[in-house]
Protein backbone atom coordinates (compact mmCIF):
# COMPACT_ATOMS: atom_id res chain seq x y z
CA UNK A 1 0.00 0.00 0.00
CA UNK A 2 1.84 3.52 -0.65
CA UNK A 3 1.37 6.52 1.14
CA UNK A 4 -0.16 9.90 -0.08
CA UNK A 5 1.95 12.52 -0.34
CA UNK A 6 -0.28 13.98 2.27
CA UNK A 7 0.36 11.99 4.86
CA UNK A 8 4.11 11.98 4.24
CA UNK A 9 3.44 15.85 5.07
CA UNK A 10 1.84 15.07 8.43
CA UNK A 11 4.19 12.75 9.25
CA UNK A 12 7.04 15.33 8.36
CA UNK A 13 5.38 18.31 10.19
CA UNK A 14 4.57 15.98 13.21
CA UNK A 15 8.45 15.43 13.59
CA UNK A 16 9.91 18.78 13.01
CA UNK A 17 7.23 20.35 15.62
CA UNK A 18 9.39 21.18 18.07
CA UNK A 19 11.27 24.18 16.03
CA UNK A 20 8.87 26.31 14.59
CA UNK A 21 10.47 27.59 11.93
CA UNK A 22 11.21 24.52 10.49
CA UNK A 23 7.85 23.78 10.97
CA UNK A 24 6.46 26.67 8.95
CA UNK A 25 9.43 25.80 6.59
CA UNK A 26 8.01 22.56 5.91
CA UNK A 27 4.77 24.21 5.75
CA UNK A 28 5.67 26.43 2.76
CA UNK A 29 7.07 23.48 0.83
CA UNK A 30 4.27 21.48 1.14
CA UNK A 31 2.30 23.83 -0.40
CA UNK A 32 4.34 24.14 -3.28
CA UNK A 33 4.36 19.89 -3.69
CA UNK A 34 0.53 19.27 -2.99
CA UNK A 35 -1.74 18.97 -4.87
CA UNK A 36 -5.73 21.33 -4.40
CA UNK A 37 -7.69 19.07 -2.22
CA UNK A 38 -4.80 17.84 -0.30
CA UNK A 39 -4.05 21.67 0.38
CA UNK A 40 -7.97 21.65 1.96
CA UNK A 41 -7.26 18.58 3.74
CA UNK A 42 -3.80 19.78 5.03
CA UNK A 43 -5.23 23.12 6.24
CA UNK A 44 -8.19 21.16 8.01
CA UNK A 45 -5.34 19.27 9.98
CA UNK A 46 -2.93 22.28 10.31
CA UNK A 47 -5.89 24.16 12.47
CA UNK A 48 -6.66 21.17 14.89
CA UNK A 49 -2.67 20.23 15.38
CA UNK A 50 -1.42 23.80 16.25
CA UNK A 51 -4.36 24.29 17.97
CA UNK A 52 -2.93 23.16 21.52
CA UNK A 53 0.46 24.65 20.05
CA UNK A 54 0.65 28.28 20.19
CA UNK A 55 3.69 28.58 19.29
CA UNK A 56 3.51 26.68 15.73
CA UNK A 57 -0.08 28.67 14.81
CA UNK A 58 2.25 31.25 13.25
CA UNK A 59 2.26 28.95 10.56
CA UNK A 60 -1.50 29.33 9.23
CA UNK A 61 -0.98 32.57 7.48
CA UNK A 62 0.79 30.38 4.73
CA UNK A 63 -2.34 28.78 4.48
CA UNK A 64 -4.93 32.39 3.57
Amino acid sequence: MTKTMFSYTKNILERVSFDPILFCKEVEKALKTLLPYEIELLAEWLFQYTKEKPELKQCRIYLT
